[in-house]
C-alpha cells in the first residue's frame, strides 16, 4: 500500500509501529535518529512519516524544520510525544506537520492519523510535490476521516473452521482455546483485517493486537484465507 517511515528513539514504540502498520499492508521502514531518517527518506522517499519529537541527536522538530526548509517536506508528517506542550504541537503544525499524537497513541487515532495523512498525499500533493503547510492542526482536532469498511468475505463451506474443544481440562485452557478459535474465525471472515474484526467483536484494537498475541493467534492466516477469495 504505502511505504511510512518511523522515526523514534525507544525500541519498543518502533517495534508495536511496525506490527500495527505491517499488519494493515503497510511496507513500514524504521530509524532510531534523525541521521538515520535521514538517509531513509533520501533513498526510499516516504509516503508518509510518523516522527517522534524528543530524540537524543536531533529533535523532531528541527528535523522537521530542515525538510521545510531544503525542500524536502513533500511527504504528510504526523508528529508524536509523549511529553510535549500544545505550543510545540502548534509550532511542529505551523512548520508544516500535518497532526499531533500524544503518547501513549491509541491503535485508533494512529490509523485515522495514518489514513488522513496518506488520502492527503495521494489526493493533493503527489510524489515529488510540496506540501502546504498546516494550519491549525493540533491533537485535539485531528480528523476522523476514515474509509467505509468494504462487505467481509463470506467463506466457503469447506473453509469454515470445525472446532471441537476439551471439555475436561482446566476452565483457562477450554477459554484460551474456545477465544483463539473465536479470533481465528473472525480474523479469516474479515480476510484479516484488525480494524473490521475490532469492529465486528467490540474490542478495542490495541487490546484486541494484545489478546490475539496473548493467544497465540496467527496473524497471516486470515489473510491467506481471505485472499483466496
Amino acid at each position: 500500500m504505502a511505504t511510512i517511515l518511523v522515526v523514534d528513539d525507544e525500541l519498543g514504540i518502533r517495534d508495536l509501529l511496525f506490527e500495527i502498520l505491517n499488519d494493515e499492508g503497510h511496507q513500514v521502514e524504521l530509524a532510531m535518529n534523525a541521521a538515520q531518517a535521514r538517509s531513509i527518506r533520501a533513498t526510499l522517499q516516504p509516503d508518509l512519516v510518523l516522527l517522534d519529537i524528543w530524540m537524543p541527536d536531533t529533535d523532531g522538530v528541527t528535523l522537521l524544520k530542515e525538510w521545510a526548509t531544503t525542500g524536502l517536506l513533500n511527504m504528510p508528517v504526523v508528529m508524536m510525544s509523549g511529553h510535549a506542550t500544545i505550543d510545540t504541537a502548534v509550532e511542529a503544525t505551523r512548520i508544516g506537520a500535518m497532526a499531533f499524537l500524544e503518547k501513549p497513541i491509541t491503535m485508533q487515532k494512529l490509523l485515522k492519523a495514518v489514513e488522513q495523512g496518506l488520502n492527503r498525499k495521494w489526493a493533493g500533493a503527489g510524489r515529488g510535490a510540496t506540501l502546504p503547510q498546516a494550519s491549525g492542526l493540533t491533537h485535539s482536532n485531528l480528523g476522523a476521516v476514515s474509509a467505509t469498511p468494504s462487505a467481509a468475505p463470506v467463506l466457503p463451506a469447506v473453509l469454515q473452521p470445525v472446532q471441537s474443544f476439551d471439555l475436561s481440562g482446566p476452565l483457562r485452557e477450554a477459554r484460551d482455546s474456545f477465544e483463539k478459535a473465536y479470533f481465528e474465525f473472525h480474523l479469516a471472515q474479515e480476510g484479516g483485517s484488525m480494524t473490521r474484526v475490532a469492529e465486528k467483536t467490540g474490542l478495542e484494537r490495541t487490546h484486541l493486537y494484545r489478546k490475539l498475541k496473548q493467544l497465540g493467534v496467527d496473524l497471516s492466516r486470515g489473510k491467506r484465507i481471505g485472499s483466496s477469495q
